[in-house]
Order: structure tokens, then C-alpha cells, then sequence
């Protein structure tokens, strides 16, 4: 067994929220799921929707006001609280059924979607390519995988661009973990194997916040957002810049 747990964010539901969720990088990230989502033909009429460590479930809850059912899983209780919450307040309740439940715990149930979501969720797990084989056994043949993670090559990148040498030299790891930053950033090429090998099929591949984490005045995050988030909609799936977001998003057929 790996000594490494996956992570559960129950201790800090609410400061994800504040820090992460409710920030310029949480606005960007929604904007451009969205678009690459909203452009497949599933979405066109309403789906059953698994969203496996789907949080405190914004994605979900955008999904649900254009009709959608969304089941919601997470291994913390407190996120899927909040989850709830705000679905209640939106009137949505009874589009979102909410299930703490591990990754593990769902395939092992047998129970198949044709869509199935996985966000920022790989890259806190201990074993990351034994979660590729595990969301396969979630789907229908031909079933959509929607699989977005932290990148590991623009994570390198933009500390070297930042002159963070060193950091860079000790293999990117801190004495001090960042409860937030995730610590076990993944390879692409590394991810797509895995994919390949379980039988996907790649459908599209995006970056996302491939310049919003670059700027060299940040305080334009906030100031000239919509006109970061045309440029990031513009370019974010031609390379090079697909490969320097901070996350990848996968659009995947399984075969």
C-alpha cells in the first residue's frame, strides 16, 4: 500500500471557498469548463451527471440551471455541506443528490453514467493512474469523460520564469505545505498514457489559466478579467499555450 492518503478537505470546505473558489482563478477555471462542456452535443438536452470530488460543487450547480441532474460525491462531508447549501438557496435541490464517497467506493458499486466529471481531483489522490482504471469503470462504452488536473510542466515552468532556481532544483517540494497547493502535480504525457492504455480516446485537450498565473502585474487578474478570459477562451486549446496551463482539461471517449 502507498503511504500517501488522498485528501480530504474538510478541515478547510470554507477556506477553499474563500480562496480559491471565489477568485478570479475559481471564475476562469468555471468559464472555461463550461465552454468546452457546453459545446458537446450530450449537453444539449439533460443528462445524468456523476462529478466525482465534485467539492462544494460549482460546476454542478451551473450545470443544474440549464436542467441537468448531477450526482455529487466527495470524500468530505463539510464540502458536500456547502454544496448543498447553496443549492438549496438556488432552488436546485432536487437536481443535485449529494453522496460522501470515495473514488474507490463508487466503482466498486458497479452503477455506469454516460458522463462523468473529475476536476482538480487526480493530483490529491495517492494513486493517481489507479484512478484513471477506476473512473473507466464508471462509464458506458462510448461514455464522456470530462478529467482536468494540475499541470506538473507549468508548474515548473512558471517558477522558472518567477526565478525560483532553487525551488525548481529541489524537484519543486516544500518543508511546509501549502494547504491549498496541491503537492503532487502530474506529467501530461504521463496522464494521457494512462488514458490510452485504459482505452480513451482523446477528444480535445485545454489549458486552463495558460496566461491568467503569468501576468507580470497580477493586480490585472481582477482589473481586466473579461479581457484575460477572451484571450484565455481564444487560444487556450492551440499549442503552445494548451501545454502551459496550470490545469489540463481532457474531453475523453471511452472505448
Amino acid at each position: 500500500m502507498s503511504k500517501l492518503n488522498d485528501r480530504n478537505f474538510d478541515s478547510i470546505a470554507q477556506k477553499f471557498q474563500r480562496n480559491i473558489y471565489q477568485t478570479t482563478k475559481g471564475q476562469l477555471r468555471q468559464q472555461v469548463l463550461l465552454r468546452d462542456l457546453l459545446e458537446l452535443p450530450e449537453f444539449q438536452k439533460p443528462q445524468h451527471i456523476l462529478d466525482v470530488g465534485a467539492g462544494q460543487g460549482q460546476l454542478a450547480l451551473e450545470l443544474a440551471k440549464l436542467g441537468h441532474t448531477i450526482c455529487l460525491t466527495d470524500i468530505s462531508a463539510a464540502m458536500l455541506q456547502l454544496a448543498a447549501e447553496q443549492a438549496e438557496a438556488l432552488g436546485l435541490s432536487h437536481q443535485l443528490h449529494c453522496q460522501q464517497s470515495s473514488l474507490q467506493q463508487l466503482s466498486a458499486q458497479g452503477e455506469k453514467y454516460s458522463i462523468v466529471l473529475c476536476h482538480a481531483m487526480l493530483e490529491w489522490l495517492a494513486e493517481p493512474e489507479a484512478a484513471i482504471r477506476q473512473l473507466k469503470a464508471l462509464l458506458t462504452k462510448g461514455g464522456l469523460l470530462s478529467l482536468m488536473f494540475y499541470n506538473l510542466d507549468a508548474k515548473r515552468f512558471g517558477n522558472l520564469i518567477y526565478g525560483n532556481f532553487d525551488y525548481v532544483n529541489d524537484g519543486l517540494s516544500k518543508r511546509k505545505t501549502v494547504s491549498l497547493s496541491p503537492q503532487h502535480p502530474l506529467v501530461p504525457t504521463e496522464v494521457l498514457s494512462w488514458c490510452d492504455t485504459e482505452g480513451f480516446e482523446v477528444i480535445s485537450k485545454t489549458g486552463v489559466r495558460c496566461f491568467h498565473d503569468y501576468l507580470r502585474q497580477p493586480a490585472m487578474q481582477q482589473s481586466h478579467f473579461s479581457e484575460l478570459l477572451a484571450m484565455e477562451l481564444k487560444y487556450n486549446r492551440q499549442e503552445p499555450y494548451a501545454s502551459l496551463g496550470k490545469y489540463v482539461h481532457l474531453l475523453l471517449r471511452a472505448g
